[in-house]
C-alpha cells in the first residue's frame, strides 16, 4: 500500500507532498519522510552538486553542495558511533552557526542522537549545568575559547565522555586525552564507514516519528533553563506548517546568523532548507550580518525585532545626514509609502495620485534604498522572538519591505502563528498555522494545540505538566485576543502586567514598542507594578546617540558619561513626552532613567535574541527604580 492510499487526505504544493489535515493522529509525511533525517537523505541524493550552503573564509564566499553536506554529516555520526554514541543519548553543540555546526547536528541525528545546542555567550558555569541536565555524552566546541570554558569545569562534568574541537587555531601542540579535533573525528568515521558501509543508511531508516530529535534549552528567566525534547514529529509538522505558509523555493538565498540554539533559527536555517533545497549563507558573525545581507541580497529574511529596529534607525540616521535635497526625496518618499500603506490597510485601493506619488518615489530612492540595505531580491521578510512596533513594519511597507510577524515559542517547536504575505494584519501576529488551534483562556492566556507542540521537559515531567493544561493544551504564559477574523494578537506576557496601586491592569509592551520606535532608544522596560505611577528604565542605542552627541558637541568619553550628558536625557525625555501623547493618562511615563552601561548577551539582562529581561532588570537596576519613586 503506497503513503498515498494510507493518507487520501495528501495535497502537492510547489513540487512537495505532504498531508493536508495536520489536525488527526495519522502519521505526518513530507514527501514520503516521516523524520528528518529520512528527508535529509532523500534530498541530498536529489540535489547532488547543488549548492546547500556557503560560508565566507578569508573574505571570500565558498560553495559546500548537497553531497559535501552529507558527507560530512554521515562522517560525523559515524565517527561519534565509534567513540560509543547510543541512541537516544545527547550531544551537545557550543559553536557560533556555521557550516560545522548543521552538519553534526544532522549527522548526530542520523545515527539516533539527540544534538543539543548552547549558546556561545554562556558561562562556564552554565555550560556545566546544561551538559549536566542533559546527561551529554558528547561535546563539541567551537575553539580555544569555548574549549577553555569545558576545562575550567571539567571535574564537574562526568558524564562526558568525548570533546571536539571544531577549529584548531590556536591549538596547535594542545594535548588532552579526553578532547580531540574534528579532523581526528573525520578520520574515526571514514575507519567506521570501511567497516560498515551501510550502517548510516541503516540508522537513518531506524528513525522514528516519536523520537526526540533535538533538545532546545528555554532562557531560564523563570528559573533554571528547561530541555524541550522536540520529537521527530514536531520537526515534520513544521516543515508542511512551512509548506502551508512561508515556502521557499529551491532557487532562494537565506542568511543564518541567528543563534542555532534557538528554535526560530533551527526551523529557518536548518528544518526548512533540508525539506525545501534552498541555500543558506552563515553570516560572518552577528556584528556583520548588515554587510553579509547586502552581499548575499536575499529571498526571504529572518530576523528578531532588534535587528529590524537597527535597520530602521541606520536609514533614520543616514536620512537626517543627508543634504536638503536629499532629506526632502527621503520626506517625500516615505510619505508616499505611508499614504499607500494606511489606504491598504483600511481596505481600499490607493488612489490614483497616491499612486503615481509612490511609483515616483519608488523609482527615485526607495527602490536605491533596499538596494544598499541588500533587500532588492527580498520577497519576504519575517520577525518574532520578541514583539515588535506596528509603526516600524509600516515603516518598512512603505519603502517596499514586506515584513511578517509571526509568533511562535520553544514549546511549539517553532511557529504557532503568522501573517502571510497575502493575508496580513499589521499589529496581530496572524492566523493560526494550518492544522493548530489558539483559545484564549478566562484569564487571557493563550493556549495552542497542534502536531508541533513538544514531547515535554527532559528529565523534568513536572515541569511538563505545569506547562500543558488539563485537557492537554499548552499554555503559553502570553496574554492576547482571536478577533472575528481569527487573526490572534499579543498584548504582553502574563507575568509582566502590570497592576497599579489604583488597580489598573496595563500591558507594558505597547508603550516599550512605541519607544522602541525611536532611533535612539535600543529597549526600554516599563515599571509600576503596585505602584501610584507608571516609570521606565531606557537603554538607549549607543550608536545614534553617540553621533547625536558628537554632532552636537557634547562631551563624553565613555559610555557612561554619555548617558549623564544633559542633551541626552533632554532627547529621551522630549521621545518619553512624545510618546505619552499616544495613552491614556494612567499609561504615560512619569519618569524614566537610563541603564548606563551597555549590555551584551553575555549580561544576564539580557537573553541571546537581545531582548531585555524585565525580572532580571528590575532586580539589578533596584537603586534606579527606588530613586524614581523617591525610596
Amino acid at each position: 500500500m503506497t503513503i498515498a492510499e494510507k493518507l487520501p487526505a495528501m495535497q502537492t504544493l510547489g513540487g512537495h507532498s505532504f498531508n493536508a489535515e495536520l489536525d488527526t493522529t495519522a502519521p505526518l509525511y513530507f514527501d514520503g519522510c516521516d523524520t528528518l533525517p529520512k528527508l535529509f537523505r532523500r534530498n541530498c541524493e536529489k540535489y547532488g552538486a547543488r549548492i546547500a550552503h556557503r560560508e565566507k573564509d578569508f573574505g571570500i564566499w565558498l560553495a559546500y553542495s548537497w553531497t559535501d553536506f552529507y558527507e560530512h554529516a554521515r562522517l560525523i555520526g559515524l565517527g561519534l558511533l565509534a567513540l560509543g554514541l547510543k541512541r537516544g543519548e545527547v550531544v551537545s553543540i557550543l559553536s557560533e552557526d556555521n557550516k560545522e555546526w548543521i552538519y553534526t547536528d544532522l549527522g548526530v541525528q542520523c545515527v539516533g542522537g539527540v544534538p543539543s545546542g548552547v549558546y556561545t555567550t554562556d558561562s562556564a558555569a552554565q555550560l556545566r549545568y546544561l551538559v549536566n541536565d542533559s546527561d551529554s555524552r558528547f561535546l563539541f566546541v567551537e575553539n580555544d575559547e569555548q574549549l577553555d570554558k569545558f576545562l575550567s569545569v571539567r571535574g564537574e562534568m562526568p558524564g562526558l565522555a568525548k570533546v571536539i574541537v571544531l577549529d584548531t587555531e590556536g591549538l596547535h601542540g594542545f594535548r588532552d586525552e579526553q578532547v580531540i579535533f574534528l579532523d581526528e573525528l573525520y578520520r574515526l568515521g571514514q575507519a567506521f564507514l570501511k567497516d560498515n558501509p551501510k550502517r548510516f543508511e541503516e540508522e537513518i531508516a531506524r528513525s522514528q516519528p516519536g523520537d526526540t530529535a533535538l533538545l532546545v534549552y528555554t532562557s531560564g528567566t523563570t528559573g533554571p533553563p528547561k530541555g524541550a525534547m522536540i520529537s521527530q514529529d514536531n520537526v515534520i509538522a513544521s516543515v508542511i506548517g512551512a509548506a502551508l505558509t512561508l515556502p521557499v523555493g529551491e532557487a532562494d538565498e537565506q542568511v543564518c546568523f541567528l543563534p542555532l540554539c534557538h528554535i526560530l533559527e533551527r526551523l529557518i536555517s536548518v528544518f526548512i532548507p533540508v525539506g525545501f533545497g534552498s541555500t543558506v549563507n552563515f553570516a560572518e558573525s552577528p556584528e556583520t550580518v548588515f554587510d553579509n545581507v547586502r552581499e548575499v541580497s536575499p529571498h526571504v529574511f529572518t530576523a528578531v525585532p532588534r535587528v529590524w529596529e537597527k535597520i530602521y534607525s541606520r536609514v533614520s540616521i543616514m536620512a537626517g545626514e543627508a543634504t536638503l535635497l536629499g532629506r526632502l526625496a527621503y520626506r517625500f518618499a516615505i510619505g508616499a509609502g505611508m499614504k499607500r500603506v494606511a489606504a491598504l490597510e483600511a481596505g481600499r485601493q490607493p488612489s490614483l495620485g497616491s499612486r503615481l506619488a509612490y511609483a515616483i518615489a519608488d523609482f527615485a530612492v526607495l527602490r536605491n534604498m533596499r538596494r544598499m540595505l541588500g533587500f532588492e531580491r527580498l520577497r519576504r521578510g519575517t520577525t518574532g522572538a520578541a514583539p515588535i512596533s506596528p509603526d516600524l513594519l509600516r515603516w518598512f511597507d512603505a519603502i517596499g519591505v514586506t515584513v511578517l510577524e509571526g509568533y511562535g515559542m520553544t514549546e511549539s517547536s517553532g511557529v504557532i502563528s503568522v501573517n502571510l504575505i497575502e493575508d496580513h494584519k499589521t499589529g496581530s501576529v496572524g492566523k493560526v498555522v494550518p492544522g493548530g488551534a489558539v483559545r484564549i483562556a478566562p484569564d487571557g492566556e493563550i493556549q495552542y494545540r497542534g502536531r508541533n507542540v513538544f514531547k515535554g521537559y527532559w528529565n523534568k515531567p513536572d515541569k511538563t505538566a505545569e506547562t500543558m493544561s488539563a485537557d492537554g493544551w499548552l499554555k503559553t504564559g502570553d496574554v492576547g485576543r482571536l478577533d472575528n477574523q481569527g487573526y490572534l494578537t499579543i498584548t504582553g506576557r502574563a507575568k509582566d502586567i502590570i497592576i497599579t496601586a489604583g488597580g489598573k491592569n496595563i500591558t507594558p509592551a505597547e508603550i516599550e514598542n512605541r519607544l522602541k520606535f525611536s532611533p535612539y532608544i535600543a529597549d526600554a522596560v516599563v515599571i509600576g507594578d503596585q505602584r501610584k505611577f507608571l516609570t521606565c528604565l531606557i537603554m538607549i542605542d549607543q550608536e545614534n546617540v553617540e553621533k547625536f552627541a558628537q554632532d552636537r558637541r557634547v562631551p563624553f568619553n565613555n559610555f557612561k558619561s554619555l548617558c549623564a550628558a544633559r542633551e541626552v536625557r533632554e532627547l529621551i525625555a522630549a521621545i518619553v513626552e512624545e510618546t505619552n501623547k499616544e495613552f491614556a493618562r494612567v499609561e504615560q511615563i512619569k519618569d524614566f532613567r537610563l541603564i548606563d552601561v551597555l549590555l551584551t548577551p553575555e549580561d544576564e539582562e539580557l537573553t541571546a535574541t537581545m531582548k531585555l529581561k524585565r525580572s532580571f532588570v528590575e532586580k539589578k537596576h533596584r537603586k534606579l527604580i527606588d530613586d524614581m519613586y523617591g525610596a
